[in-house]
This record gives structure tokens, sequence and C-alpha cells, in this order.
């Protein structure tokens, strides 16, 4: 078992602290450590530093080796541009030098995860010896990709989530490690990306249905084949990158003007879309379910929410005003609250933030941008990060 974990996305719902310098898995949003930190800290136990891997753009490599010192310079695959997690997951599959049989477990630099142990306990269900990405008899698949989800919360539909839908005739429970005695496994009948609200309830309310947490395991020749079958033009055109002439002359992958033109004339688009959601359809995908306390850190209620948890875990009340002051040398002046509930600061502008009977309200503050809006529009930012990107204010973004 490998693991590479996968640096990108622009976190726009976390706009003005996230920026396209320093996105959201380098930002340390909850606690002390930053998203990448702590994912790396995750799995290493699991594989040692030697077994993991990062797919990041080049500007962010300085985050990559600053934040975690020891990682392996030559275990950095380095994008020229972001082109999403399909070319990001070729990339890893032809660049990655590990044997063809050797599973691939695939995993997001920005996830929050609770249980760290339980987490492991999955995974080795999943990719360890004789898990579920080396094939299930029960489930008749020989070569699986298997996609890791979260039970949908019926309370709680969520219309920015892919949905995973299981087919619950083929329902397997593998002994194991994973918290309950084993994992729950089908094969998948269908990927329903990111429905709208009625859509999102009535799965939430399905037994079974769970949301896409964008974790896979595969062995490496299995998602090369699946690759090759239905996103052919992705895996070509990154081993064309690869095969630039001075794609390697700097030490990287990808270096060189040659082949950052012809990565960037990569198709831009997610795995889910390019590969699971077809090979759903030819009953090659796996689906195991966890529970392990993950969020997608998607948005600041989000991280209102994570920091509202772990208060009430440590002895505080879960119906308080929550605040940061400053993130990496940015110094903030800290915060000040009369009477507020349930709201979020963060004081990073290098002055003090007061806040005075607010109720379900989030509060940046950074030293060029003020943000203020209601914890449930929180998904909108990402609307003022396009409006601001149209206008040409690029020095906000």
């Amino acid at each position: 078992m490998y693991v590479v974990i996968l640096a990108g996305g622009g976190g726009t719902r976390l706009w003005p602290l996230s920026r396209v310098d320093r996105p959201k898995p380098f930002l340390p949003l909850v606690g002390g450590e930053t998203l990448f930190q702590r994912t790396v800290a995750r799995v290493r136990p699991l594989v040692g530093m030697d077994g993991i891997y990062v797919v990041v753009e080049r500007r962010h490599v300085p985050h990559v080796l600053a934040q975690v010192p020891e990682f392996p310079a030559d275990h950095v695959l380095a994008e020229p541009m972001g082109r999403n997690t399909a070319p990001a997951i070729a990339l890893a599959t032809l660049a990655i030098d590990r044997p063809l049989g050797e599973v691939m477990v695939v995993l997001p630099a920005d996830a929050w995860i609770a249980d760290d142990a339980a987490f492991r306990d999955v995974l080795q269900d999943v990719a360890g010896p004789g898990g579920l990405a080396e094939g299930s008899a029960e489930l008749g698949v020989d070569a699986p990709l298997v996609t890791l989800g979260v039970r949908a919360d019926p309370d709680h539909p969520q219309t920015g989530y892919g949905h995973l839908v299981p087919d619950l005739a083929t329902a397997t429970h593998l002994p194991g490690r994973a918290p309950g005695g084993g994992l729950a496994a089908y094969r998948l009948a269908a990927f329903v990306e990111k429905p709208d609200l009625e859509r999102a309830g009535q799965l939430a309310r399905r037994e079974g249905v769970a949301w896409n947490a964008g974790m896979f395991a595969w062995r490496r020749r299995a998602i090369h084949a699946a690759l090759e079958r239905h996103a052919g033009d992705i895996l070509d055109g990154v081993a064309l990158a690869l095969a630039a002439p001075g794609a390697g002359d700097e030490g990287g992958l990808l270096d060189g003007p040659e082949a950052a033109r012809r990565y960037a004339a990569v198709r831009s688009t997610s795995i889910d879309y390019a590969v699971m959601e077809p090979a759903a359809s030819d009953r090659q995908v796996l689906m195991g379910g966890m529970r392990v306390g993950w969020s997608d850190v998607g948005n600041w209620a989000a991280v209102r929410d994570l920091d509202r948890a772990m208060q009430a875990g440590a002895g505080g009340g879960a119906s308080r005003a929550t605040g940061t002051a400053g993130v990496d040398g940015i110094a903030g002046a800290g915060t000040l609250d009369e009477g507020s509930r349930d709201i979020l600061v963060h004081a990073g502008g290098g002055r003090l933030v007061v806040t005075v009977g607010l109720s379900d309200t989030i509060v940046v503050d950074t030293p060029d941008a003020l943000l203020v809006c209601s914890a449930d529009r929180a998904q909108d930012v990402r609307a003022i990060v396009e409006r601001l990107r149209e206008a040409g204010e690029t020095e906000y973004l």
C-alpha cells in the first residue's frame, strides 16, 4: 500500500483566508496544524514517509516542504497548473514507480477526520493485504475501483456533495479492523453528482447512500486500465507531457515550457466524471462505508461547527462564540465578544475584532479583506470570489 495525497483545489468558499497562493490544504483552520499536515500524520503510521506522495501545483511546493520538512522531495509530483483530479491521478499512476499490483490509496489533503485510528483501520481493510481493493469474490469484482463513502445525514441533506448509491442486494460485511468489526461493502449502483436539495433529501433517507469523500483505493494496474478505457485522452495527454523535451531538466517531472504547454492541454475534469461514473455503470466500483468523523471543511460554517465540537469535547459549551487569532505570522490582536451565540470569528488582520449580540454569523478579518456573513449562506462565499475574478480584482484572490 502507498498513499497519494492530492493537495489541490481553490478553497474559494474559505475566502478571504484561502487564496490562490495559499489554498485550503495549507491553512490551520481547526487546531494548530494545517489540513495537509494532519493528512500526512494520519497515514504515516501505516506506510511511513517513504510510502507517501503528494500531487500539488508547482507554486505550492514550498508549502509542502515547509510544513512537513522531512517530506521526500522526490515524492512531490509538481503540476505546472492544476487540472482537476483526473489528470492528477493519471500523473500519479504514470509517474510513481511502484509495482503494478500494489494498492494505491488516493486521499484529498483538505479533509478533516476526527478519529485517525479508526480511519487507519478502514484503510487496512480496504488497501491492506487481502483488502477490498485487491478484489472481492463475494462481490464478484476482480480488479475493483474502491471509493470510501460517509453515511449521508437525513437531517442535513447536502447539495454540495456527490452521493454514492449502493446496490443493497450486494451488501457484504467483510471481517476486519474497521469500527464495528469490519467493513460494510457494496457494489456501487450509481454516482449522483451534487443533486438539488429535494433530490439530496430523498437520497439521504435511502438506506446505505453515502456522501462521496473523494477517497479511493485500487491496484495501480486497475486504475491504469480504467483511465485507459474511460479517459484515454487524459492518460495520453499526461504521458505526452511527461515525455516533453526538458520535462525533467530541473529535477521535476513537468519542468520546462513544453511540458507545461502539453499539461495545460489535458482535459480538466474530476476523476468522478472521467472514470468513476462510467466504471460504476460497468459494475467495477465497490463502495466501503465509514464512520470516522469526516468533514470536507468546505466552508466557514463547517469550520465553526468543527471548532464548536472541539470546544464541547474539551469541556466548553456547544453554543458559544468561538474565535481564532492569527495564522502563521499574521498577528491578530484578538477577539472580544459580548452576548453572541454560535459564531466564528477569525481575527488575522492585526486589529481587535469585537462582536456584540450576533447569532449564526461568520467574521473573518485579514489584512486586506473582511468577510461578514450569515452561517447559513457560507456556501455563497465562492460567488463573491467569482465576482472579484470577473471584475479583475486579482489582488484579493
